[in-house]
């Protein structure tokens, strides 16, 4: 049955940036798909353990400065100790800085490169090794952006991370689907989630923002289950390197 190809039944996924949001809307589908999940942050987790543990799996929290790209293998090794195996790494955590690129500062740009991008690498470096270890494939799924495809305006460092995404992606697919591992990126569109709660203060924007998708509405982050449950299960096994925008139609406009 084809549903089944939708299990994630023995299954556990790291899932980063988890408490809020999109990530925590992640992590639960996976959850409910059969995925037990390890969680990292360095803010707590705030309902997402009980939204896990609700849908019947364990929830592992992890502590952990993802600003800081050295903390990368050390997730990695804490989540194996936990679980004994991982076989589903979601690049969630990010951030972003918004300001005019004439004026906008070295320590803005490190900052947002480094937990958008670098940490993300090395990350999905340390994850597919130990999927190389254990033998069988795995799954990395990244949050791209619509701004992976497009310039947008005041974001010079996240647009610059984002757009490194969608093609760190492909390269990382590349070379690694011999070992039956499967790189792909999620790019959400405009979500309500707080990421952009400055965008959706904004009268003005907010208004513009809207006449252009064509699905009439900001998004949510029960927009992005369906999409990451296909993405880390075994119906997307012949989907490799691609970035899936899930976007009410904005880019299609």
């Amino acid at each position: 049955m084809i549903l089944e190809q939708f299990s994630l039944q023995g299954k556990t996924a790291v899932v980063t940036g988890c408490r809020t949001g999109i990530g925590q809307g992640m992590a639960v589908a996976l959850a409910q798909a059969g995925a037990d999940i390890v969680g990292v942050g360095d803010r707590g987790f705030d309902d997402t353990p009980r939204l896990v543990q609700e849908a019947g799996r364990r929830f592992v929290g992890l502590q952990a400065d993802l600003r800081d790209p050295a903390n990368a293998r050390k997730v990695v090794e804490e989540a194996v100790a936990a679980c004994g195996e991982i076989h589903i790494l979601v690049n969630n955590a990010g951030m972003i800085r918004r300001g005019e690129s004439l004026t906008y500062t070295e320590q803005d740009w490190d900052d947002v490169m480094n937990l958008d991008l670098k940490t993300l690498f090395f990350l999905s470096q340390a994850a597919a090794k130990q999927f190389v270890r254990q033998g069988g494939g795995g799954k990395i799924i990244s949050v791209a952006s619509v701004l992976s495809f497009q310039g947008g305006i005041l974001t010079p460092a996240y647009t610059s991370a984002k757009s490194a995404v969608k093609g760190l992606t492909m390269t990382l697919a590349n070379e690694w689907a011999k070992y039956g591992i499967q790189v792909n990126a999620i790019a959400p569109g405009y979500i309500a989630t707080d990421l952009t709660e400055q965008l959706r203060q904004d009268e003005t924007r907010s208004r513009d923002i809207l006449a252009r998708i064509p699905a009439g509405r900001w998004g949510t982050p029960q927009d992005l289950m369906g999409p990451v449950v296909f993405l880390a299960s075994p119906a997307s096994d012949y989907m490799t390197g691609f970035t899936l925008a899930v976007d009410g139609g904005w880019l299609g406009r």
